[in-house]
């Protein structure tokens, strides 16, 4: 079972796996480009966690190298690759134009803040 609770500008949420976190400041209204780093095995844990954090699963989007967020959009990140061991979030600060490099394609031109992290449990 999940918990949540809204406080005016803080969400505390307990998840079923015996951590609590608080996604203070986050707009879990936007979308949030999940990033497995090649984990697939990984990928409904991660997925869970993102909505135990309060995401919506229709705002959940598979991160693509030529497709990126928009400013204010989230990143969640499975880190530390090759073996996460939790989630970093991150806001898309700014997104400049550029060629597509590699496996990071069009994400090159994306800044960021950290500004949370989830256990991938």
């Amino acid at each position: 079972m999940i918990l949540v609770e809204h406080t005016q500008n803080e969400r505390k949420v307990d998840l079923p796996f015996s951590t609590s976190i608080t996604m203070s400041s986050i707009d879990t209204t936007r979308n949030v480009y999940l990033f497995l780093h090649g984990r697939m095995d990984l990928r409904e844990k991660a997925t869970r966690a993102v909505i135990g954090a309060g995401f919506d699963t229709e705002k959940i989007i598979m991160a693509v190298p030529n497709k990126v967020g928009a400013v204010g959009d989230y990143m969640a990140m499975l880190w530390m690759p090759p073996n996460p061991d939790h989630i970093k979030i991150q806001q898309i600060t700014k997104v400049d134009t550029v060629e597509p490099e590699g496996m990071i394609g069009l994400w090159k031109g994306v800044s960021k803040d950290d500004v949370d992290t989830l256990p991938l449990q």
